[in-house]
């Protein structure tokens, strides 16, 4: 009996430690958010390094998300077509792969491939650089890291996301014309007027930019809070480089279900 109680008493303390850690983790990462929005107006004053970040984070992912874009335009195209082929309705491929990419799969998955390159790169980053004590040198020479790192990468996060999230439809859309067109033969003025009388520019252009800026602050936050708070170590470092990738990508999903029943309901 004193064992089971024991084991039992064991149980309890272990969901107490996790609960309270949690609320720990929770209200450092209410700070740190408050103070990182406080330090964003610094970023004006600092354009130099906004727009090193923005090459940093935005350029750099262009080459995954160029060829992304391409190709789920172009898987997109052709299932539509194998579908609406079925009802003759093969001419609103067009309108079907152009409303797909900029409400969903522009802003989802760009925001994905966002996370697992220039978040994951971020978050490394930023360990690396408190690792090897550089933060500390900064605090120590009266440089304020909130002003001077971190505010800068999130304003860039927060500018390149919706950006490259454009190009991503763009390609999705221009891959869906090469294969609609010119392999499955649909007519060319079919394919450009269904899509410009079915896209509408509040509804599907806008809200796929407001998704893709709130992704934008999603991954800037979590990358930074996992870099800040990442053991000093290269153990520690590629965990929260892991967790940077795991948390955005659910919160990515889960976000967009809550985005998409206020924009689309």
């Amino acid at each position: 009996m004193s064992h089971l109680m024991g084991g039992f008493q064991g149980v309890l303390q272990r969901i107490g430690r996790s609960f309270l850690e949690n609320i720990a983790v929770f209200g450092r990462g209410s700070l740190f958010i408050l103070s990182l929005l406080s330090a964003v107006p610094s970023v004006l004053f600092r354009m130099d390094l906004l727009l090193k970040q923005i090459y940093i984070a935005g350029v750099l992912s262009l080459p995954i998300i160029l060829m992304a874009g391409l190709f789920v335009g172009m898987v997109l195209s052709l299932q539509g077509y194998n579908i609406l082929v079925e009802f003759n309705a093969e001419e609103a491929v067009g309108s079907m792969t152009a409303l797909s990419l900029l409400r969903e799969l522009g802003p989802v998955v760009g925001a994905l491939l966002f996370a697992g390159r220039a978040g994951s790169a971020l978050t490394a980053e930023i360990g690396l650089m408190r690792s090897t004590e550089q933060i500390s040198a900064l605090e120590m020479m009266a440089v304020d890291p909130l002003k001077f790192i971190y505010a800068p990468r999130f304003v860039a996060v927060i500018i390149a996301l919706p950006l490259l999230v454009l190009i991503f439809n763009a390609l999705g859309v221009f891959g869906g014309y090469l294969v609609s067109v010119s392999w499955l033969g649909v007519d060319s003025g079919a394919f450009w007027s269904q899509m410009s009388s079915q896209v509408d520019w509040q509804e599907d252009v806008m809200n796929g930019i407001i998704k893709s800026v709130v992704f934008g602050v999603l991954i800037a936050i979590i990358a930074l809070f996992q870099g800040v708070n990442a053991i000093p170590s290269s153990e520690g470092v590629s965990s929260a480089t892991t967790r940077t990738v795991v948390h955005s990508s659910l919160g990515i999903l889960g976000l967009d279900f809550i985005l998409t029943s206020i924009m689309f309901n």
